[in-house]
């Protein structure tokens, strides 16, 4: 395959990548990267997929004729400890891995067939859905911690971003953005993780986006952002994305009726799962002024925090 086949310029990973410093430079190795990896590793490629943002993902058959996916991240923080957490869970309710260099950021994955996406799945009722996602949670969150781990703790992380959320509000001040209400999504991003009753290698990100139809199980997750913490840091964008509650017409008891049916499945504090949904929301609605400018889009989202707020009574 030639540079361009390997790596259209149409794919969403250049575009993204493009405009992060030293982005070019690593978009124009990926070419000979991704050459490197399937000469090392003995596969044959096909088109990659349209799909990731800051990663490049293609399927590839091995040199018994087994069908896998190789990934080709863009190095940061956020995907450092993929492979790491994919290791530890070992399939157990996320795909295997079958190789990982962490120096180039790449893996190569079990193949999830169909690949449906979750969220997707619209012959399937939201509560069944929802109820599928989670049964993902539980199991990642049984898998053992080890005792040393490279993976990130989530106190240092959400720490990380109280402080930037502070420092983003005190410099930009964001009309429609209410001051108590960041300040109470500040404070439980450091008061949290601390308060958990248990510790979990999260997913951190599993959204319906992230859990595919497969063949060795109807439903498996990828592309976890993985820390150390609170299991309950991680169910929220299951609910905020199965459906978009907060366009109905009466989100609040939809968004309270799902938060039950979460809880109730992982016999977990509703209310902390909820606190847990407004302190990301506060960090997300901030981060969505500063990088995106976009104050629409962060003043819906402080609108929700609202909701969650009174939701928990908090």
């Amino acid at each position: 395959m030639t540079p361009e086949e390997l790596v259209p310029p149409a794919l969403p990973v250049v575009r993204t990548v493009s405009g992060y410093p030293g982005g070019r430079q690593w978009l124009g190795r990926l070419p000979e990267l991704v050459r490197e990896l399937l000469e090392r590793w003995d596969l044959t490629p096909g088109r990659p997929y349209a799909g990731g943002s800051c990663s490049w993902v293609a399927p590839v058959r091995r040199a018994g004729g087994s069908d896998a996916v190789l990934k080709v991240s863009w190095p940061h923080p956020e995907a450092a400890g993929e492979g790491e957490a994919l290791r530890l869970w070992d399939g157990r309710g996320a795909v295997r891995p079958y190789e990982h260099d962490a120096g180039r950021y790449a893996l190569l994955l079990e193949r999830c067939a169909p690949g449906t996406e979750l969220g997707d799945a619209a012959e399937l009722p939201v509560e069944e859905r929802l109820v599928a996602g989670v049964g993902l949670l539980r199991e990642l969150w049984n898998v053992p911690v080890p005792p040393k781990t490279g993976l990130d703790r989530m106190a240092d992380v959400t720490a990380a971003w109280a402080a930037l959320a502070e420092e983003r509000m005190d410099r930009l001040r964001p009309p429609g953005f209410d001051p108590s209400l960041v300040a109470l999504g500040v404070r439980l991003l450091r008061e949290l993780p601390a308060s958990a009753g248990r510790e979990a290698v999260v997913h951190g990100d599993l959204n319906p986006g992230n859990v595919l139809a497969a063949g060795r199980r109807p439903w498996l997750a990828i592309d976890p952002k993985p820390m150390v913490g609170d299991p309950l840091y991680d169910p929220w964008p299951l609910i905020e994305q199965i459906d978009a509650p907060f366009g109905r017409p009466v989100p609040r008891s939809v968004v309270a009726a799902r938060s039950a049916l979460v809880a109730g499945v992982l016999g977990a504090d509703v209310v902390r799962l909820q606190a847990w949904a407004a302190a990301r929301r506060v960090e997300s609605a901030l981060w969505a002024v500063a990088e995106r400018d976009d104050l629409d889009a962060g003043v819906s989202m402080m609108r929700q925090v609202r909701t969650l707020a009174d939701l928990a009574g908090l």
